[in-house]
């Protein structure tokens, strides 16, 4: 990728990649991400469903409309301040669906069990997700389960797919991104990244800090009724982070997006950051989303959100512009302007 002259800066080498073989960098939602879908998966499975490398696919069903989507959970440990592996699964899955414009319904849950997992662990998991689901309004309605040997699964692996019924008139996707639009973020980032980080290496910090796993509905419910298809595009920011998720809409849309100020960031979550010399722009969050909309719809919108507690800090950070297109740029606190690229590799391994 050329880079605009006035968005150059200081360069630093790429790490080396081995090419032949899967990386844990190759789950980060950078560029290694990327690449493995563009090179490996889209040249075999891609279809015009796929291509639209949205949360979900949205399907055509007897007339009507669907949204499907699936996802795998690895995150390692098993549980972690704030939350588990169970309430990930189901979080995780109904925010693709509503990222999509989708009202969830069903979801089918797959177990890979360790052997030696102790069935109490197994259990709490379980009625985690039984109570995630149920305030999502959500039926688990079919699944399985399979078991490995010792050692080889990190005590318990989730996939979970959902299924979502497509209201009509509202249709949020990767592409519909313009020139103009308001960039939205719905509240404090980089909490699930640095919870996960603190419990896995076992660190203390001044404050706890707490996974912000949660369901994103409500936001999307809310936006919806408010400003209706002035909602263009809605991604929520995951693995990568907010970085990742906003590079992914400016390629998809082909536009360049300017932040003029960054999301706000925990004072805890903040200092853990600094300490480990991580960007809290590419930490992980499950739930925080961000969310493009018509100009001039934007007050509109973040009135919306900030209506509801999971959104009462959210904020507008920038815009979508015609300048430099498939690349974000962050106006610095000195007036200058820096590029927010995918990373090469993973600042976080293994966080959902």
């Amino acid at each position: 990728m050329i880079v605009p002259s006035t968005l150059q800066g200081p360069s630093c080498a790429v790490p080396h990649v081995e090419r032949q073989r899967v990386q844990l960098g190759h789950g980060s939602g950078g560029k290694l991400s990327a690449a493995l879908l563009r090179e490996h998966f889209l040249p075999r499975f891609g279809n015009r469903y796929l291509h639209e490398l949205g949360d979900g696919a949205v399907l055509p069903l007897g007339g009507d409309e669907v949204v499907l989507s699936t996802d795998t959970f690895v995150v390692n440990p098993l549980e972690f301040p704030g939350g588990n592996i169970g309430h990930l699964a189901v979080h995780g899955t109904v925010n693709d669906l509503a990222m999509m414009g989708a009202e969830p319904k069903y979801l089918s849950v797959g177990f890979v069990l360790e052997e030696g997992l102790e069935l109490d662990v197994l259990a709490t998991i379980l009625d985690s997700m039984i109570e995630a689901a149920r305030a999502c309004d959500v039926e688990i309605v079919t699944g399985d389960t399979k078991v490995v040997e010792r050692g080889k699964a990190d005590g318990l692996y989730v996939n979970t797919t959902g299924l979502g019924h497509a209201p009509g008139g509202f249709r949020p996707g990767p592409r519909r991104a313009r020139p103009g639009d308001a960039v939205l973020v719905s509240g404090p980032i980089a909490r699930h990244g640095m919870a996960i980080m603190a419990a896995r290496e076992g660190l203390a910090f001044d404050a706890d800090i707490e996974s912000d796993t949660c369901s994103l509905l409500p936001l999307v419910a809310a936006l919806r009724k408010r400003v209706g298809d002035g909602v263009r595009c809605l991604r929520d920011a995951t693995r990568g982070g907010v970085a990742s998720a906003l590079n992914e809409i400016a390629s998809a849309s082909d536009v360049g997006i300017l932040l003029e100020t960054s999301p706000p960031v925990p004072g805890p979550v903040e200092a853990a950051c600094e300490m480990l010399g991580l960007d809290p722009l590419y930490v992980a969050n499950e739930g925080v989303m961000v969310a493009f909309v018509a100009p001039g719809v934007a007050g509109s919108a973040l009135a919306a959100l900030r209506a509801h507690p999971a959104g009462a800090e959210a904020v507008l950070v920038g815009h979508v512009v015609e300048e430099h297109p498939g690349i974000v740029a962050l106006r610095t606190g000195l007036g200058g302007t820096r590029v927010v690229d995918l990373l090469p590799g993973d600042q976080l391994p293994r966080i959902c």
